[in-house]
């Protein structure tokens, strides 16, 4: 055997055992006439002792290990005399007998530590050797155990795991696809599927009434902290069940698992309306760990004084900064430079400082009255000692969007948005079609596939726009987790969700034909919901991406710098593709 035990496991009662370790050289230190190994494995860290005074070539050996040496200990279990309270095997040390050295190292390019001096890139290029550092390894453990629970919970409520094939027919309606071509269909392509969506439906309709699936999936698109182009979700379908059934079922799920993962205990969740949720906080996915709700302003702005930006403005709307009226000069035109910035997108910001003194301070002043002002003050339910800042513009939801990345600005300057605290809540009611500036059509919310709300399907032909969706979405501390809806099964009805998103019926047979036809033999009413494996969890392992909770993750650009992909494939390959690359200068 290579090892009787851990480096994690062994304590005061194992003293006097004889044991063999193996693992890798975390550091090594001498002192006198003796030599200290701290050897590392996943489970933890044990110090072996090697003394030059009883073998002296024994000693020897171990003066000459270096960082991440792989090796293999024999000793035995000793009580140490300095003890050491901050690691689990603390109380005990293995006085070494013989040493055998399994694997040399090169010097690591970092430390191998929790608080590594390793920048994002080169731990990204030596992933393997970052995945040693346990703030590392301890996330992806953590993964583990959440699918191992999500699996066992499933399992209980009937669901069968079933795997969907990874190449798929394309299906632009969405994110970009990735392509991958066909060496034996010349010309044709496969597509990495964006979501299993249209196979697990097919499922229902196979009679699978209750599916689930660790899916792979795989999304063409600009990368951020939530993102990569590959991803995991927690796909899941039921046959037979309304909005509330899914609700109930999956937020159960949730529940178990932070009550499992976190010790934490998830009330009754709130379901917002997609509508309420804009208009209090300009985000679909509202973080409630704090307050600074939206106060519409234009009945105390707009035409009340004579300021032309507001007078001619769209939408008025602020939020109340507590205790902040102290900011000063300097730090207000950061906080104007941010809503400039073109991620945001603001033409200025306006404040009112309601001092402490009672007296207040605007960059309005010229503009209203004191009386006007004090209106503001009631209307926002503003305090002394208090900070408004407000924003307009033509648009109200655009407006309403960049005051929400205020507000969470100002959320995370105060220090609002703890990790340790989840604010867990659905949104409901979403609006089917949203507009595509860059395809100047309505699209999808969601996919073409969201049953419309029953009350609203009169309005298709002519207000479309106004069809809320049978949809619902996961949202905790402003991430959404996951989504789902209840899915259309009459083949009349997709239809006319494809005529109004502009499909041809020649293009909707090409793309979804497959489908369409499923549905005429006998299709249960179904729904689905997928929640984000890495995001779900980022959020329980209090992570600000979801690229440390992967184990080989891409970076900003979508590269593998690890495995330096993509990359230049060979000639050969192509000539066997029938594919001749042409780059556009």
């Amino acid at each position: 055997m290579y090892r009787t035990n851990t480096c994690g496991e062994l304590r005061l009662s194992d003293a006097g055992k004889e044991v063999t370790l193996a693992g890798w050289v975390q550091r090594s230190r001498k002192m006198g006439g003796m030599t200290f190994i701290d050897l590392r494995d996943r489970y933890g860290i044990t110090q072996l002792v090697f003394n030059e005074a009883d073998d002296a070539d024994l000693c020897g050996e171990a003066n000459k290990l270096g960082r991440e040496y792989c090796v293999q200990v024999k000793g035995v279990v000793n009580e140490r005399q300095s003890k050491n309270g901050k690691m689990p095997t603390g109380d005990i040390e293995i006085i070494a007998k013989e040493l055998n050295v399994l694997s040399s190292s090169l010097t690591p390019p970092f430390t191998i530590e929790d608080n590594t001096d390793g920048g994002d890139d080169l731990r990204m290029k030596y992933r393997y050797l970052d995945l040693r550092r346990p703030a590392v390894r301890k996330n992806i453990e953590l993964r583990h155990r959440m699918t191992i629970i999500i699996r066992n919970f499933l399992d209980k409520l009937n669901f069968i795991e079933v795997e969907t094939p990874v190449l798929i027919g394309s299906t632009p309606e969405g994110a970009r696809d990735f392509v991958v071509p066909s060496r034996m269909n010349p010309g044709q392509f496969y597509a990495l599927p964006q979501s299993p969506q249209t196979l697990k439906q097919l499922l229902m309709v196979a009679g699978f009434d209750r599916y689930f699936q660790i899916a792979k999936c795989f999304r063409d698109e600009d990368l951020r902290a939530d993102r990569q182009p590959e991803f995991t979700q927690i796909d899941c379908e039921m046959s037979y069940v309304d909005q509330d059934d899914v609700i109930g079922i999956f937020e159960e799920m949730a529940r178990c698992l932070f009550r499992e993962i976190r010790g934490v205990e998830l009330p009754k969740l709130e379901q917002m309306p997609w509508h309420e949720a804009m208009r209090r906080f300009g985000s679909d996915k509202p973080d409630l760990r704090f307050g600074m709700e939206f106060v519409e302003l234009m009945d105390d702005l707009k035409g009340t004084g004579t300021f032309p930006v507001f007078d001619e403005a769209g939408y008025i709307g602020g939020i109340v900064v507590p205790g902040c009226a102290e900011y000063s000069r300097k730090q207000l035109n950061e906080l104007t430079d941010f809503v400039k910035r073109p991620q945001v997108g603001a033409k200025g910001l306006v404040f009112i400082k309601y001092n402490s003194d009672g007296t207040v301070k605007s960059s309005i002043d010229k503009f209203y009255t004191p009386e006007q002002l004090q209106k503001v003050k009631e209307t926002t339910g503003a305090k002394d000692g208090d900070l408004v800042l407000i924003l307009s513009g033509d648009n109200a939801n655009k407006t309403r969007v960049q005051l929400c990345t205020l507000r969470l600005e100002m959320g995370d300057r105060l220090g609002l948005r703890d990790k340790n605290v989840f604010k867990c809540l659905w949104i409901v009611d979403f609006p089917l079609f949203e507009w595509s500036d860059e395809e100047q059509r309505l699209m999808a919310t969601h996919h073409p596939f969201t049953m419309p709300n029953p009350d609203d399907i009169p309005l298709l032909d002519e207000h479309p726009e106004q069809v809320r969706a049978k949809a619902y979405d996961f949202v905790c501390n402003g991430v959404e987790v996951g989504g789902g809806s209840l899915r259309i099964h009459d083949t009349q009805l997709q239809e006319k969700m494809f005529e109004v998103l502009g499909f041809t019926p020649e293009r909707a047979e090409a793309q979804f034909g497959f489908l369409m036809n499923a549905f005429k033999y006998g299709a249960p009413p179904h729904a689905g919901l997928a929640f984000g494996l890495d995001r779900f969890v980022s959020i329980l392992a209090g992570l600000d991406s979801i690229r440390d909770c992967i184990a080989f993750p891409k970076n900003n650009s979508g590269r593998d710098v690890m495995l330096d992909a993509p990359s230049v494939i060979d000639d050969k390959q192509l000539d066997e593709l029938q594919i001749k690359v042409e780059l556009k200068a």
